[in-house]
């Protein structure tokens, strides 16, 4: 896999998503060490905040455009019947 050239996160709502919940996990780190709740709970504010901001630009068109797959129906050992059937 890590020679895939995907693209996957390669884009600027991963980045920017990214990028906002690591000083959201900066952030609660420092004041949890420092036993300030306030200043923590800040910092998880500052992780979801990311994701939000992450999923905003992806519905702006910034994100990884999403891949349509053709359906293609097969059939499966599940769904045939028992040799034991006769018909």
């Amino acid at each position: 896999m890590a020679g895939s050239s995907h693209g996957h996160g390669h884009t600027p709502a991963a980045w920017t998503g990214v990028i906002i919940s690591f000083i959201g996990f900066c952030v609660a780190g420092a004041f949890m060490v420092m036993a300030e709740p306030v200043g923590f709970w800040a910092g998880m504010v500052l992780i979801l905040g990311g994701a939000v901001v992450g999923g905003i630009m992806r519905a702006m068109g910034l994100g990884q455009p999403k891949q349509t797959h053709a359906f293609q129906p097969s059939v499966s050992a599940a769904t045939r019947e028992p040799a034991s059937v006769e018909g």
